[in-house]
């Protein structure tokens, strides 16, 4: 099977049209957009909104400048009708589109400057700056009452890149508060070193301090909390090195001092790998439990020692110690009893994940993306698969797969469709229950995401929705328009 590499497909036009952003219906933010129920609500009415990359969109002539979609929640979820298309033409935010920038790569979002509402985080890793190839950018859209408005750049810390080129600034992106003041603190991976950021931020971008994080290499960050002390952790995965194809895994433990560097040196986790990650509490003990996908395996690295036939996740969990260096992780791969599929090379199993509770037992259950998936005979057709979690942790019971050829879900699973390239768990209507979001940039000609809302008994197959790329303003012109090739869950950027 080919490799599933997103930024290198060639891909199509979003319009550049931005639509009138909805009035929020509250008078004042709903409760604060770093709570967990709301913190991505950019217009504070409560409702939890879903940012959609773009990256290879076009913007007028000017190709693949890229593009990010939002979606606004409501009562019945989020739709086309609802929505704010935000590129670098957009009044406000800064840069403008060029050929090749990729606008959209990544997504996030957090209350950065405290005022109530989740502001939009945009990462541009392959724009050039300052006449440096791929040195990357990172832009932030300030959410208010009546959605998104204005933006600035977050610059990296001095000697980001010193005399290096493609260090692609915005690989990953990652937020939570670390110091329990309320405001979020941020990090960024990229292909040279992780730039790590202290809230609150100001509405021209700068952050309470930063520093560079020279001492581990870092293409994706994840933080969360997994000791229960109500402050997140932050982990380094620097995705495949020379000695270590799986991708090493590092805790944070704080900025370098001065005097002695290695008195904060990041603690490995010697048993861990990881490309992607992300936190949540797979099991309600109260401690967040980290997953990791590694989703090339030895057909695409050719190489001994990358993941297992067709690519695994990982599962590390939490406890009143975090995560320790001793922690052997728990691993989930096709061939794992209970999981639906079977390994085949190439498959691409973990590419993107995503945590979240679909049926509000309290467990927070992970899906994971396999975009390279066969189904059938068409290649690259894509999969998803939801496993549970349980009070003994994620588990394969009532384990559940998805293609577009499975009953009730809109479309039919087409040869190099890559459905789950992206995943994303989130509670979009305020019921209590997540619904699913997959990805699939490939379909037709502008690519689409399918969503279903969640249930008790887990994802609502019949009367989900198949949201295209056209439906939600994207232009098609001469190639695909790969709308839903990014989500705010991660997904492995090489």
């Amino acid at each position: 099977m080919r490799r599933a590499v997103l930024a290198t497909a060639v891909l199509t036009a979003v319009a550049g049209v931005t639509l009138t952003p909805m009035t929020s219906s509250a008078a004042a933010p709903y409760k604060g957009a770093n709570t967990a129920a709301v913190q991505d609500d950019f217009n504070g009415d409560g409702y939890r909104d879903l940012a959609v990359g773009a990256p290879n969109a076009a913007n007028g002539t000017v190709e693949e400048a890229g593009s990010v979609v939002v979606l606004y929640g409501s009562k019945s979820s989020v739709g086309a009708t609802r929505r704010t298309v935000v590129t670098q033409a957009t009044a406000g935010v800064p840069g403008e589109p060029e050929k090749w920038d990729q606008f959209g790569t990544t997504v996030a979002s957090a209350d950065l400057d405290r005022d109530g509402y989740a502001d939009l985080l945009v990462g541009t890793p392959r724009e050039d700056v300052g006449g440096i190839e791929a040195r990357g950018s990172v832009t932030v859209v300030w959410g208010g009452p009546t959605g998104l408005k204005g933006g600035a750049n977050i610059a990296p810390p001095a000697g980001f890149g010193d005399g290096r080129t493609y260090c692609r600034f915005g690989m990953s992106l990652a937020t939570g508060d670390m110091n329990g003041d309320g405001a979020p603190e941020a990090g960024i991976g990229s292909g040279c070193s992780a730039s790590s950021y202290t809230g609150p931020f100001t509405r021209t971008g700068g952050s309470a301090s930063r520093y560079l994080e020279w001492r581990v290499n870092a293409r994706g960050v994840v933080m969360g909390d997994v000791n229960g002390d109500g402050r997140a952790e932050r982990f380094y995965l620097a995705g495949p090195t020379d000695g270590d194809i799986r991708g090493p895994v590092d805790v944070d433990s704080g900025a370098p001092d001065a005097e002695n560097s290695r008195e904060t040196w990041p603690v490995e986790l010697p048993y861990a790998d990881g490309h992607a990650g992300r936190i949540g509490d797979l099991n309600g003990d109260g401690y967040g439990d980290l997953v990791t996908g590694i989703a090339g395996d030895q057909s695409h690295f050719n190489a001994p020692g990358a993941a297992r036939k067709g690519g695994e996740i990982q599962v590390l969990y939490g406890s009143a110690q975090g995560i320790t260096a001793t922690q052997k992780p728990k691993v989930f791969h096709q061939d794992t009893a209970g999981v639906p599929g079977t390994a085949e090379w190439g498959d691409w199993f973990g590419q993107s994940l995503s945590l979240g509770d679909v049926n509000a037992d309290g467990y927070t259950d992970v899906l994971v993306g396999s975009p390279e998936e066969a189904v059938g005979t068409r290649a690259s057709a894509g999969a998803a698969v939801l496993l549970r979690g349980s009070a003994t942790g994620l588990t394969t019971a009532k384990a559940a797969g998805y293609t577009q050829d499975t009953a009730d879900i809109p479309g039919a699973a087409e040869t190099g469709d890559w459905f789950g390239a992206t995943v994303h768990l989130a509670d979009l209507n305020q019921d209590g229950k997540a619904e699913a979001v997959v990805g699939a940039p490939a379909e037709n000609s502008d690519g689409c995401l399918w969503i279903a809302r969640g249930s008790a008994a887990g994802p609502v197959l019949k009367g989900s929705a198949n949201l295209c790329g056209k439906s939600a303003g994207i232009t098609v012109r001469g190639v695909k328009g790969y709308f839903g090739a990014a989500l705010t869950s991660p997904h492995v950027e090489n």
